[in-house]
């Protein structure tokens, strides 16, 4: 049954993108004319091909996963995501669809406040769980998040922005996090950009764990329709779901 609904959730993801691919329709931050995707609140439209390595200190995880973004309309955002691992976490290599995630995200007010620009957001995430937790794949089980956030641009380009969400699981194993992020985004010369991404997530079923992570990241605009990135990634604490990372990415812009 559960093979079942990962395919089924698969399938409804590849409608859902084919379906809004070719359809669809500033706050600082980017240096190409354009918003920079990697703000989690920007306003546009990508589609990102990702790969991330990570060293679990007992074995390694390569995640391979699209990751991309539309606007439906001037108020609301939608995400998605689409996660494929292969690791060798249990002793043993296994590979399989990790987990779906699709994003709402609501944007009431958008706007400036003396020489300070602003953008807060509202939205709610579904996370159906694709894997096999047995296989060290997934987290075992379906969640629903909902998140609040704000968008900072200051005067020099500088973007700063704080987001709360919390994961709450709705079938398999108890989840119950609240996960506090900050993502400070700078622009720089020759269409770079170099960006902070921290998570301090406090795991209220296991003992208040905080598996705390950071990603730093450093991308360029190839042009207004493509961009490249690099990420460095590291795990914080005794909880943290992983020792270090690396990944890489390409981004089609619309």
């Amino acid at each position: 049954m559960r093979h079942q609904l990962r395919s089924t959730n698969v399938l409804l993801l590849l409608c859902f993108y084919t379906f809004f691919f070719a359809a669809s329709p500033t706050i600082a931050g980017e240096n190409d004319g354009r918003e920079n995707a990697s703000n989690p609140l920007a306003k546009g439209k990508n589609t990102d091909l990702r790969w991330q390595y990570f060293d679990t200190g007992n074995g390694h995880i390569s995640d391979f996963y699209i990751d991309g973004a539309f606007m439906a309309n001037a108020k609301f955002k939608v995400t998605y995501k689409l996660h494929y691992w292969e690791t060798n976490v249990t002793g043993s290599g296994e590979d399989d669809w990790e987990s779906l995630s699709l994003k709402g995200i609501y944007i009431p007010a958008d706007g400036t406040w003396g020489n300070l620009k602003y953008r807060v957001a509202f939205g709610m995430e579904w996370l159906p769980d694709l894997g096999d937790k047995d296989k060290g794949i997934g987290s075992g089980a379906d969640q629903i998040a909902p998140l609040a956030g704000v968008a900072l641009g200051f005067k020099a380009g500088t973007m700063a922005i704080p987001l709360i969400q919390h994961f709450l699981s709705y079938s398999g194993e108890d989840v119950n996090t609240t996960s506090f992020r900050m993502v400070v985004l700078q622009p720089l010369p020759w269409q770079t950009w170099l960006k902070l991404d921290a998570k301090l997530p406090i795991d209220w079923e296991n003992d208040e764990a905080i598996p705390a992570t950071a990603e730093l990241q450093f991308g360029k605009n190839i042009d207004k329709s493509f961009a490249i990135y690099v990420d460095g990634l590291v795990g914080i604490g005794g909880d943290k779901p992983y020792e270090w990372g690396i990944g890489t990415g390409l981004r089609f812009k619309y």
